[in-house]
């Protein structure tokens, strides 16, 4: 029945013992899930958000899972069932707590000028008290709350008046808020102005085609105008290749993160890229760490 209901519904399917085999690994998979946190099997992964020349401004807090049998796992492959579970909360508020300690221990050797970027789920928002938790967490590590970014995604905006008082509360605060994969969901110009937004974050599928696909780069163009008309910081994701660098930087792009400057890179890697100080060129980092 439920295989049917994936598929669409108004169909069928024969039972087979490989349907009983895929459900098991599936309630397994779950169960290791539930107790990964208390288990310490998660670990930040951090990606350099750059100016168009390199420099490093901040770094994008990236999870991952390391699985005890399947190996490291990205958030495409446990976060969806962290989100259907209701395991997202605990989970998003541990990689808060985790980014942001440490984002105070760089700041602490030195690069105090280093931003933080974390993404938030749905369910975060719509959290008791998450605006609360937000302020302890920043308070608790003595940060600045202008140096920490929530990314939400443009479904947010659209869904309910519960978050976006939430978010009107973190803006409150002082922490700056993003729209992430900009140009993909339900995004309008009414929404960008009910909402304390600070930056938008260009979705790498438009930025992959420029500048050779005339849609796109004419896509990737309009954001960047229609960023600038309103105030708000740019940042272009998915950057691989120097003809999409040019392009950005033509085009007076704020910043630019993606596998052209680097992966998403261990904790200890992040830091030798900080203590090497000099511009990141391409490739600077071409594995995970």
């Amino acid at each position: 029945m439920y295989r049917t209901k994936e598929r669409g519904g108004n169909g069928y399917q024969f039972f087979t013992a490989d349907m009983t085999i895929k459900e098991q690994d599936r309630i397994a998979f779950e169960n290791a899930l539930h107790y990964a946190l208390e288990r310490d099997e998660f670990r930040l992964h951090y990606q350099p958000v750059v100016s168009p020349q390199g420099r490093i401004l901040g770094v994008e807090a990236l999870i991952r899972w390391q699985h005890p049998k399947m190996g490291l796992l990205g958030p495409a492959q446990f976060i969806a069932l962290a989100e259907q579970t209701g395991r997202i909360e605990p989970i998003g508020e541990w990689v808060l707590r985790s980014a942001c300690e440490q984002l105070q221990q760089w700041h602490l050797a030195g690069f105090d000028g280093l931003s933080l970027a974390v993404n938030v789920s749905p369910r975060q928002l719509l959290q008791k008290n998450f605006a609360q938790t937000v302020r302890e967490i920043v308070q608790a590590f003595g940060l600045d709350p202008a140096q920490l970014e929530l990314e939400v995604t443009e479904g947010i905006l659209a869904k309910s008046e519960a978050s976006a008082a939430v978010l009107r509360e973190i803006s409150l605060i002082g922490v700056r808020l993003s729209i992430d994969d900009f140009g993909t969901g339900y995004s309008s110009l009414a929404y960008l102005k009910r909402f304390p937004i600070s930056t938008l974050k260009i979705d790498q599928s438009f930025v992959r085609g420029v500048p050779d696909d005339a849609e796109d780069s004419a896509v990737v163009v309009a954001i960047i105008a229609m960023a600038r008309s309103l105030g708000l910081r740019l940042v272009a994701e998915g950057v691989e290749t120097a003809a999409q660098l040019g392009f950005l930087r033509a085009h007076s792009c704020d910043a630019i993160q993606g596998y052209h400057f680097s992966r998403p890179v261990t904790p200890e890697v992040m830091t030798r890229l900080l203590q090497d100080g000099r511009p990141l060129g391409p490739a600077s980092v071409t594995a995970p760490g």
